[in-house]
């Protein structure tokens, strides 16, 4: 992709001050704390993107990861961001809006670059993996909920709450997105005494460097 400028949308502070560190406030990339959830993350994506021109969008931070495919302090590359809980329960299952006719719940990020980017990543000593990472309203907090995600999502890697939002304002605008996670604890039963935060905060840090090589 041509040298412009990429913006990055962080959920809170400490994730815009982590992926800033990482960038050394490089002038190639405009980087905002949008909010905590879908709808905050993508109004303030669309805000940004009216008013200024950018090559590409990267939602960032800090998630859960499912037990069975990634590691505390790893990275996950989206090689699609779904809106997880975007659909209607019925007695046959889950029906995603695909299914409803009713629009979309998933993004395809370009897999040229999210290979790049991983690569990128996993050359600065991080383990990074590529793979479907979940956007939902409420953060998984039981075993049940976490194991009906996996059940209905294999692919899925990391549950997050902003990506699809991003995601959203940035395919209106007709830019290219992407999302990067670093993992700090695993989906399920809420634990935060055992959350590494600042552990993945730090690892998230060492990642936005490399977005330096691809973008």
């Amino acid at each position: 992709m041509s040298a412009s400028k990429v913006l990055i949308v962080t959920a809170v502070e400490a994730e815009h001050e982590a992926v800033q560190r990482g960038l050394d406030h490089h002038c190639g990339f405009d980087v905002i704390a949008g909010g905590v959830g879908l709808a905050e993350a993508a109004a303030s994506t669309a805000i940004a993107l009216t008013k200024d021109s950018y090559t590409a969008v990267v939602s960032a931070g800090i998630a859960g990861g499912f037990r069975a495919q990634t590691e505390l302090g790893s990275i996950v590359v989206a090689s699609e961001i779904w809106g997880a809980d975007l659909g209607a329960e019925t007695n046959e299952g889950f029906y995603d809006l695909e299914k409803l006719n009713l629009g979309c719940s998933r993004y395809q990020c370009d897999p040229l670059l999210t290979d790049k980017l991983c690569t990128s990543i996993a050359e600065r000593g991080l383990k990074a993996q590529t793979g479907a990472i979940l956007t939902t309203a409420a953060v998984t907090g039981t075993a049940k909920t976490a194991e009906n995600l996996a059940v209905r999502v294999p692919e899925a890697k990391a549950e997050a709450m902003e990506g699809f939002g991003v995601a959203v304002s940035a395919q209106k605008f007709d830019v290219p997105v992407f999302e990067i996670r670093s993992i700090s604890n695993f989906v399920g039963p809420r634990d935060r005494d055992n959350w590494k935060i600042k552990e993945a905060l730090a690892v998230l840090e060492q990642a936005s460097n490399g977005l330096q090589e691809v973008f």
